[in-house]
C-alpha cells in the first residue's frame, strides 16, 4: 500500500497570475564579439537579449508558446562597454485576451569599479500561440504594489496608442495604393 501523496497541488493553469510571478533576470558579459568599433555593445545585440528576457517573464505568465508582436518602445541611454555586465530584469506589465504587454529594464555594472549604470528601457507586446501556432488565451494580471498598478495602467495607454498607429498606417497605406491606381489608370 503506497502512501497518500501530501504535496501541495500547484496550477499550472490559473485565472490569474500575479506580477512577481512574471519576473525574469538575465545577466550577460560584453565580450568583443558584441561590440562595435568604438568598444560598445551592439544595439541590435542588446535588443536581442531584451527580446529574450522579456520572453521569458511572457513565457511565465502565459504557459505556453509566445512570438513577439512588437517591440513598441527603447530608450538607449547610455553606451555599454566591453567587459560590462549587463542585467536585465522584465516582467509582464499588463495581459489582455492573447497579448502581453513586458517591460524590461537593463542595467550595466563596470567589472572594475563596480558601478552600475540604467543604460536601456524597453516595452515588447508578445503573443501566446499553441504549438500549431494559434492565439492562445492568456491569464489575466493582478498588479500587488503601487509600482505595477502604475506600470499595468501605462500598459493600456500604450495599447491604445499602438492601436491609433496601427490604423493611421493602414489608412496611409490604402491612400498611397488608391494613388498608384489613379496614376496607372492615366
Amino acid at each position: 500500500m503506497s502512501s497518500p501523496d501530501l504535496r501541495p497541488k500547484v496550477d499550472l493553469h490559473p485565472k490569474v497570475r500575479t506580477v512577481a510571478s512574471t519576473q525574469s533576470e538575465k545577466t550577460e558579459i560584453v565580450l568583443p564579439n558584441d561590440t562595435n568599433m568604438l568598444g560598445h555593445l551592439l544595439g541590435g545585440r542588446l535588443m536581442h537579449f531584451i527580446d529574450l528576457t522579456a520572453a521569458m517573464a511572457a513565457y511565465r505568465h502565459s504557459r505556453s508558446n509566445v512570438v513577439t508582436a512588437a517591440m513598441d518602445h527603447i530608450d538607449f541611454i547610455r553606451p555599454v562597454h566591453l567587459g560590462d555586465l549587463v542585467t536585465l530584469k522584465s516582467s509582464v506589465n499588463r495581459a489582455f485576451t492573447s497579448s502581453m504587454e513586458v517591460g524590461v529594464k537593463v542595467w550595466a555594472e563596470n567589472t572594475r569599479t563596480g558601478e552600475v549604470s540604467h543604460v536601456a528601457s524597453a516595452y515588447l507586446v508578445f503573443v501566446a500561440v499553441d504549438e500549431q501556432g494559434r492565439v492562445q488565451k492568456v491569464p489575466q494580471l493582478r498588479p500587488e504594489t503601487g509600482d505595477e498598478v502604475r506600470r499595468f495602467e501605462d500598459a493600456l495607454r500604450r495599447r491604445e496608442h499602438r492601436e491609433r498607429e496601427s490604423v493611421r498606417r493602414s489608412e496611409g497605406k490604402l491612400a498611397v495604393a488608391a494613388l498608384a491606381d489613379a496614376e496607372e489608370k492615366r
